[in-house]
C-alpha cells in the first residue's frame, strides 16, 4: 500500500503533545459568564452599543463585504474618513487602511525595503514583522531585545538603505521599546524607523494617541507606524501611517494592499466610531494603564513573578508549558478567561499567563481576577 503523504503530520502532532504545545480552537459564545482578561479589547469597546450600531449601520449602507480590492471597488467613503481621522489623531500626514494588522506589517516592511536594503529587527518583534522581513528579500539583522546600542552598531556597519523595525509595546511581556533611542540611532545613520503600535494605540500617549505620540515621534521625519484596529478600537483591520509619499508608495507597491479584498465596511465603520468615542472619552487610556498597574502590584505582592507593564498587558510567569496550560484551564473553570502563551509564541521559551487590563474592569472584577489567579497558581514564584 502507498504511504500516506501526510504521515509526517502524525509525528509532528505527537511531538507537540509531548512538549505540551497542542493548541485547540474553542469557539466562544455570544454571551459568556466568564470574566474576560484574555482578549485584546483594551478599552472595552468591542461590545459598546455605539460601536456595534456603527458596524451594523455601515453594513446596511455599504453591504456585508467590500466587494473587491481597495483599488477596484473596495474603497468607500468610510475608508477615506477612517484614514483621515486616524492620521490626524495619531499625528501623521496620511494613513492607509488594510484588512488586518498582519497585512499592514507585511505591506510596510516589504514595500519600504527590498534587495540591497538592511532591516534591523528586534528579537521580540511580532510574527507579522518576522514574516515581513522574510518576504522582503532584504538582508535582516535580528538584534537583542530593546537594545539601542545594538541597533546603532548594526546600522553603522551598513552603508546603504536601512530600516529599523520594532513593536512599540511587545505583546508577550507588555514592555515598551526605547523608541527615542532607536529614532536617534536611525537619524544619525540615515535610516527609517518603522514602529508597530498595535498595543500602544488607545493606551499610551495623550488621550490614547499611541506610543509614538508619547515619545514625541508622531509625524517625525523618517518615522512610519503600523497599527491594528482590532485591539483598543474593538474592530478589525490594520493601518500604515506616515508621510503622504510613503502611503502613496504603498498604494502602488504593497502586495497585501493591492491584491487583497478591502476591509469590510462594518469593520471600518466600527473603527471610525471607536476613534471618535476615544476622542470623547480620553480617560479610557489612563484607566487601562491603571488597571494594569493594579493587577501587577497585587499579583507580585502575593509572590507571583510578573513583568511590570508599560501599557495594558500583564504577563505572569508559569513554571512550564504544561503548568501554564493547566493554570489557564483552572482559571477558566473558576470563571476567569486568561491568555496562555507558550513556545513558539514566546521568544524566550518561558510560558506565561497573559492578562488584558481592560479600561472597563470594575474594582470588584479586578479583585475577582487576582483572587482566582492566586487560588489556581501551580507554584508561587
Amino acid at each position: 500500500m502507498p504511504q500516506d503523504v501526510f504521515d509526517w503530520i502524525d509525528e509532528a502532532a505527537r511531538e507537540r503533545d509531548r512538549a505540551g504545545l497542542v493548541r485547540t480552537l474553542r469557539p466562544r459564545p455570544a454571551e459568556s459568564a466568564l470574566l474576560d482578561l484574555a482578549s485584546n479589547d483594551y478599552l472595552g469597546l468591542a461590545h459598546r452599543p455605539e460601536i456595534t450600531e456603527a458596524a451594523a449601520g455601515a453594513a446596511r449602507r455599504w453591504g456585508a463585504g467590500a466587494t473587491g480590492s481597495r483599488l477596484v471597488t473596495g474603497s468607500t467613503e468610510l475608508h477615506a474618513s477612517l484614514e483621515r481621522e486616524l492620521a490626524e489623531f495619531c499625528g501623521f500626514e496620511a494613513a492607509l487602511v488594510l484588512s488586518s494588522g498582519y497585512a499592514a506589517n507585511l505591506a510596510a516592511v516589504t514595500a519600504l525595503t527590498g534587495r540591497g536594503a538592511l532591516i534591523v529587527s528586534d528579537a521580540g518583534n511580532h510574527a507579522s514583522i518576522v514574516d515581513g522581513c522574510r518576504l522582503s528579500r532584504a538582508e535582516t539583522a535580528v538584534v537583542p531585545h530593546s537594545d539601542p546600542d545594538a541597533v546603532r552598531k548594526t546600522l553603522e556597519a551598513h552603508p546603504g538603505r536601512a530600516l529599523t523595525v520594532t513593536d512599540s509595546v511587545f505583546s508577550v511581556d507588555g514592555d515598551a521599546a526605547p523608541l527615542r533611542e532607536h529614532a536617534a540611532a536611525c537619524r544619525d545613520h540615515g535610516a527609517a524607523l518603522l514602529v508597530d503600535d498595535a498595543h500602544g494605540l488607545g493606551v499610551l500617549g495623550e488621550g490614547g494617541r499611541g506610543a509614538l505620540d508619547a515619545a514625541g515621534l508622531a509625524g517625525a521625519d523618517g518615522v512610519v507606524a503600523t497599527l491594528t484596529l482590532s485591539k483598543s478600537l474593538g474592530s478589525q483591520g490594520g493601518a500604515v501611517l506616515g508621510p503622504a509619499k510613503v502611503i502613496d508608495h504603498l498604494v502602488n507597491t504593497a502586495r497585501t494592499f493591492i491584491f487583497d479584498t478591502g476591509l469590510a465596511p462594518a469593520a471600518a465603520g466600527a473603527a471610525l466610531e471607536s476613534l471618535r468615542l476615544l476622542r470623547r472619552e480620553p480617560q479610557l487610556a489612563s484607566r487601562a494603564r491603571t488597571v494594569a498597574t493594579t493587577l501587577y502590584d497585587r499579583l507580585t505582592a502575593a509572590g507571583l513573578t510578573a513583568a511590570k507593564p508599560d501599557a495594558a498587558v500583564v504577563s505572569v510567569r508559569a513554571p512550564s508549558p504544561g503548568a501554564a496550560l493547566r493554570w489557564a484551564a483552572d482559571c477558566r473553570a473558576a470563571g476567569l478567561f486568561v491568555g496562555c502563551f507558550r513556545p513558539p509564541s514566546v521568544p524566550d521559551g518561558i510560558s506565561r499567563l497573559r492578562l488584558t487590563a481592560r479600561a472597563d474592569l470594575t474594582e470588584g472584577q479586578i479583585t475577582q481576577a487576582v483572587t482566582t489567579i492566586l487560588a489556581t497558581a501551580p507554584t508561587v514564584g
